[in-house]
């Protein structure tokens, strides 16, 4: 067993951060397609399952846009953005799984 023990990296729910949130959104609504993902974003809804920032790593976060058209599942990892190919149930077990191992609740 080693004398020092190895410091875990800083991690910070940032869940109710409303200007990160709009800062993600605004960056994943580039990714969307007029007329495939949505022909009228009135009423566009953005919600986050979690959204946690990690030192050295950045960004960790899983949400959802929903559209008129589709529900559309994202995830920001460091300085990325993807678009995921989840369901509800997915976002769902993985939002607890994540939560489960990081702290923190949802909003």
């Amino acid at each position: 067993m080693g004398l020092f023990k190895k410091k875990q990296p800083e991690e910070r729910n940032e869940i109710g951060n409303r200007e990160l949130k709009e800062n993600i959104g605004n960056a994943a609504l580039g990714l969307l397609k007029e007329g495939e993902d949505y022909d009228n974003l009135a009423g566009l809804t953005l919600q986050f399952g979690y959204l946690f920032v990690i030192e050295g790593h950045g960004v960790e976060a899983l949400f959802k846009i929903i559209t008129d058209k589709a529900t559309l599942y994202f995830a920001a990892q460091g300085n990325q953005l993807m678009r995921l190919d989840f369901n509800e149930a997915l976002f769902q077990s993985t939002t607890a799984g994540f939560l489960d191992l990081h702290g923190g609740n949802a909003q």
